[in-house]
């Protein structure tokens, strides 16, 4: 039997050394799922099939909650679900193709003039970086008939938080406003990467601004689209802070969202129903799921 040589052993013992570097940079990573995000979403799910108040040990009644809230028409919470599911697929609807499409030209505009590039850039960003209360709280002036600036200064009498459509309208732009700053950097570092020469070849064929930006701009950063549309669409389904500070889920429940439905069943109740509550949040996790799963298979590479 050959030994091997001192050299191969220290080698390999550096080598396996080396080898739990990865999982330095990873473990914490890790923990934090698993401790954060894990182990609550199982434990969500579990609950979703008891009857739970909280206090009490959870009663476990199978597929009861999920039955009251789908098909029993006669319960509240069949009311609750599909109005809440319903408004929160109208905000999801309304709100993700403009927090796409706006921050998409707005980069390709402040692409084309780098000068101003890093100014507007910090402008368009800044609000991202405010808490929702304290964004909330500045639309909630703004759009106030009572003293803000539209009654004020351009003499529009129209109760925008009271009034369908109104109410929609301002809930989509008050999101994005806020939440444009994301998506737009993502598009700036992605139309930077987009390769010059073939831009330059396209305008020696004589191709105009448009035919560049859909045969050659569009391509080119079809992944960070579909990034930020797969993301932006879960952030959506998760919409609660903007509907209860700003319209209160009003007027009469047309925006209360399907979150604002689960927080007053586990938390705000006289009694408490988290059994119930973490079946409809098991069930809003699906839509996103299938909803996500749907924009993945019509976005994919077809080459």
């Amino acid at each position: 039997m050959v030994e091997k040589p001192l050299s191969e052993n220290h080698t390999g013992k550096k080598r396996s050394f080396l080898n739990l570097w990865p999982l330095l940079f990873v473990g914490p990573h890790l923990l934090l799922f698993i401790l954060f995000f894990l182990i609550p979403s199982v434990f969500g799910i579990y609950i979703s099939f008891t009857k739970w108040d909280l206090f009490s040990s959870p009663e476990f009644v199978g597929l009861e909650n999920y039955q009251t809230m789908l098909f029993n028409q006669d319960s509240s919470f069949y009311t609750q679900f599909y109005n809440g599911l319903g408004n929160t697929f109208i905000f999801v609807l309304i709100s993700v193709p403009f927090c796409i499409i706006v921050p998409l030209l707005i980069s390709t505009a402040l692409a084309a003039k780098p000068r101003m590039n890093r100014i507007f850039q910090s402008l368009f960003y800044l609000p991202s970086l405010f808490a929702i209360s304290a964004v909330m709280i500045i639309w909630q002036f703004l759009l106030s008939v009572s003293y803000g600036p539209l009654e004020n200064y351009l003499g529009i009498s129209t109760n925008m938080l009271d009034n369908q459509p109104h109410a929609w309208i301002s809930l989509v732009i008050v999101t994005v406003w806020w939440t444009i700053g994301g998506n737009m950097v993502i598009y700036l570092a992605a139309l930077n990467g987009v390769p010059k020469d073939l831009i330059e070849a396209a305008e020696l064929d004589g191709a105009g601004v448009f035919s560049k930006f859909f045969r050659i701009t569009l391509p080119s950063i079809k992944y960070q689209i579909l990034f930020t549309t797969v993301m932006t669409t879960i952030a959506q389904f998760n919409v609660y802070g903007q509907p209860l500070m700003l319209t209160g889920g009003g007027p009469s429940d047309s925006t209360k969202v399907l979150l604002m439905y689960i927080q007053q069943n586990a938390f705000s109740s006289g009694i408490s129903i988290a059994g119930m509550s973490s079946a409809m949040a098991v069930m809003l996790g699906v839509c996103i799921m299938i909803v996500s799963a749907i924009q993945f298979y019509l976005l994919r590479d077809k080459d």
